[in-house]
């Protein structure tokens, strides 16, 4: 530990060499004849702790050099003086310019317990002032409102931003309790508070809690700490107050939440749809295989017509799903947004009713968005009938373009995005709702009268074309619903969709047809014997193999989950030792298993003409 520093001054050398005999054990000793000098040693050496002073030396006094020496520096000031010097002594010691003195000649105990004093007190006060520099520094910039109160409640201290949530200045805060800044609050934030700190001071235990303020949906959280601080005695005498807006990070966690919720729904959707794919691949291909044979019975035939409009309709449902869990094989190419809106104009004029108004409002610099132009077209009549639903007494419907340039946003890429729109005058959301309505099978409407997959299936679109889905409402207002899509320079002619490829003549193969599922594979089977095709059936991968190995095949149709080997499995197995034979995977559910690009697939459920497409055309390029 290094020692303390004194300066000693006096004219005569043998007092100064005595000082410093006597203190150069415990202390730093520097000394001066002459008061200029000794101004200049404290200019320089700001660690000086005590200065030891002779009253009378020429030039100027002992006093006169504490007082200025007192404007520079804060050091402790003794003043050693003979008996005729009283009134000095006691002048100096008025003005606060010195902390004790010494009577020429001293007693040495009597000067070193002076001057150890003086020195504890020079160094409890630079302790002081750091933890009060630290203490202001903190108060000041720090980002959290930060304020000490008294046993009472009262202030005694608090940092600006404290001060500006109770909408007073520091000033106005001082020595009064919250209660008394906003008197007649008995029943608001401000007696809770009063009430918390009552509490932590009465526990003696540090408290953390969060409190929300602000109306449902603009909440701003905040998280409190209150830590009681004791005097000498133990008891509790001040309590400190640290409140940290965490609304950014609640807002955060929510997302979060969400986003895990909204995967863990993708997922189940997904298998659902995989189920129910395979449900109806079965159903709809035996309703397929059964109308020709009841053509002349009209009451049956109309029967399994509507059992196949169901079953078709439940496809539609599937396909939903399958868009909400980013399940569904997109074909994302560069649309003019606006063209595709002017052409669904009779599509919504049908569908909306005569009690709503339909108008556009399209920018014309508006550029082409790259997305699935069948599912944007699905997406864009999916929320103009929810906003008709939500104008039941009728109102206005606007769908708009424009662009939109993002810059540090959290959740896509900056650049320019293209934005469709729509808005509605309808009766509008509660806050507690709009989180909710993209969720699967979540629907306000009456039963019978929604899916709760529309709103879903325009999420899916959105997160699966790398854009976002943005919905804000205002309840008796109305809702916008925003939906943000890559941009493209322009439509052009080789992103046109091809048409489906047509059936070619029937050439004599044997097919095998792989399935875990007996009433799919029946169905597959069934289709390809009317085409004309000699077909084998396998129920998994294994047995696929062993046929294989016991008969020429010249096609396999493979599902893709099966249990023990998947399709793209057998497929790999199939390519290595009959590199000949074509494969064509059948799917529920694209994002099951990754398929190799190369790879032809078929998405349940097939009808059987885009069945018999599809064989053809490997049977020929084989």
């Amino acid at each position: 530990m290094s020692k303390g520093t004194i300066l000693a001054v006096d004219d005569e050398p043998d007092i100064l060499i005595a000082l410093e005999d006597l203190f150069e054990d415990e202390y730093r000793v520097l000394t001066t004849s002459r008061p200029a000098e000794a101004l200049e040693i404290l200019a320089a050496e700001p660690d000086i702790a005590v200065i030891v002073s002779d009253q009378r030396m020429p030039g100027m006094t002992g006093d006169a050099m504490l007082a200025q020496a007192r404007g520079m520096h804060d050091a402790q000031a003794i003043l050693l003086t003979g008996y005729a010097d009283m009134s000095a002594v006691i002048a100096a010691l008025n003005q606060g310019g010195i902390t004790g003195y010494a009577t020429k000649p001293w007693d040495a105990s009597l000067l070193r317990g002076a001057v150890r004093q003086a020195y504890e007190r020079h160094r409890l006060g630079r302790e002081l002032a750091t933890e009060r520099a630290l203490l202001m520094g903190l108060l000041d910039h720090s980002a959290d409102a930060i304020a000490f109160k008294d046993a009472e409640g009262r202030f005694v201290r608090l940092n600006a931003r404290k001060a500006e949530r109770l909408g007073r200045s520091v000033a106005d805060c001082l020595g009064r309790t919250e209660d008394a800044l906003h008197p007649g609050a008995a029943a608001s934030a401000d007696a809770s508070a009063a009430s918390a700190d009552a509490a932590a001071i009465a526990s003696g235990r540090p408290t953390d809690m969060e409190i929300t303020e602000g109306p449902e949906g603009a909440e701003r959280w905040s998280r409190v700490a209150r830590v009681p601080i004791r005097d000498a005695s133990g008891q509790v005498a001040h309590l400190a107050i640290i409140e940290r807006d965490v609304t950014d990070q609640k807002l955060l966690e929510s997302r979060l939440r969400q986003s895990d919720k909204m995967q863990a729904l993708g997922t189940l959707a997904g298998g659902i749809a995989h189920d129910f794919n395979n449900l109806l691949t079965a159903i709809l291909g035996s309703l397929e295989l059964a109308t020709p044979k009841i053509a002349d019975q009209p009451r049956v035939l109309r029967l399994v017509t509507n059992a196949t409009q169901a079953a078709q309709r439940g496809a539609t449902l599937t396909k939903r799903l399958l868009g909400f869990s980013r399940s569904r094989d997109l074909r994302p190419r560069a649309i003019d947004l606006n063209g595709l809106i002017a052409g669904m104009g009779e599509l919504l004029g049908g569908s909306l009713g005569g009690l709503v108004t339909l108008t556009t409002d399209l920018d014309a610099a508006a550029p082409a968005a790259r997305v699935d132009p069948d599912q944007l077209e699905l997406a864009i009549l999916n929320l103009c009938i929810n906003s008709r639903d939500a104008m039941p007494e009728g109102g206005a419907i606007t769908v708009s373009t424009r662009i939109v340039s993002l810059a540090g946003d959290p959740d896509l890429a900056d650049g320019d995005y293209a934005a469709l729109a729509v808005a509605d005058t309808g009766t509008g959301i509660p806050p507690a709702i709009l989180q909710r309505v993209c969720e699967p099978f979540f629907t306000t409407k009456a039963l019978g009268q929604g899916t709760g997959l529309g709103l879903a299936m325009v999420f899916g679109l959105a997160q699966q074309s790398a854009g976002r889905l943005r919905i804000t409402s205002t309840v008796g207002e109305g809702t916008r619903v925003e939906l943000l899509l890559p941009r493209a320079e322009a439509e052009a002619e080789g992103d046109v969709a091809p048409e489906p490829a047509a059936a070619a003549p029937v050439l004599a193969a044997r097919i095998l047809v792989v399935d875990d599922d007996p009433e799919v594979r029946h169905v597959t089977a069934s289709f390809l014997n009317t085409f004309g095709y000699r077909e084998s059936e396998a129920p998994d991968g294994a047995s696929a193999v062993t046929l294989l190995e016991q008969t020429r095949f010249d096609l396999v149709v493979a599902d893709l989950a099966m249990p023990g080997m998947t399709g793209v499995e057998l497929a790999a197995i199939v390519r290595t030792r009959w590199a000949d034979v074509p494969v064509l995977i059948l799917t529920g559910h694209a994002e099951a298993i990754p398929i190799p690009p190369d790879l032809p697939v078929l998405r349940k459920p097939f009808e059987s003409g885009d069945l018999a497409a599809e064989v053809s055309r490997l049977l020929t390029a084989a």
